[in-house]
């Protein structure tokens, strides 16, 4: 396992851009301002790129790759088309599957499971119907949290970007899976619920 994933705080920056049909990512390191991962959609098709500019946009299948930016895979998020509830599987750097989300039907704000390698849930993400803010939790048990920071008014207005913040709890050990998994899901809360 990569040691960048066993940080505890990420910045999650969008790439801007006015017509844009994949989603791009920046995952900085907060301390020294270094990318320290990246997130591509790689092989986007044609269709998929069509689809992405209706408004059946949350419906596209996706295939998304976090690396390190030597190119070394720290996870695969895949999900197929998507008619009602979303459910996407994750994957390793070695293609073995870690887990996957599963979304929840009538759930205000956001909210799917987050489920290990065995397809049994791991905790929750919960989120506000208000605004971008998420929680990974299990009973009373908090994993981590995300929050949405602001871009500034013109960036807000005229592009789709969005800068995140990922707080891991410190308590999470370090090499665990479930660390990988909340990367993911943050990936799919743009995607999932807030597109």
């Amino acid at each position: 396992m990569s040691d960048v994933i066993n940080k505890n705080l990420f910045l999650v920056k969008e790439h801007l851009g006015l017509f844009k049909a994949a989603n791009n990512y920046d995952i900085y390191d907060p301390e020294t301002g270094e990318i320290i991962m990246e997130c591509r959609e790689p092989s986007l098709g044609l269709l998929t790129k069509i689809f992405r500019f209706s408004k059946y946009k949350r419906m596209t299948p996706f295939d998304i790759q976090i690396t390190e930016p030597n190119g070394n895979r720290i996870v695969r998020i895949k999900r197929g088309v998507s008619i009602f509830l979303s459910k996407v599987t994750v994957r390793d750097q070695n293609n073995n599957v870690l887990g996957g989300f599963s979304q929840k039907l009538f759930s205000i704000g956001g909210k799917f499971d987050v489920l290990n390698k065995d397809y049994q849930p791991v905790c929750q993400l919960k989120g506000k119907w208000t605004g971008w803010d998420f929680h990974f939790k299990d009973n009373d048990k908090e994993y981590a949290h995300v929050s949405k920071k602001w871009a500034g008014l013109g960036k807000e207005l005229f592009t789709s970007a969005d800068n995140y913040v990922l707080k891991i709890a410190e308590d999470v050990a370090a090499d665990d899976p479930i660390r990988k998994l909340i990367l993911a899901a943050v990936m799919c809360i743009d995607m999932v619920l807030k597109e």
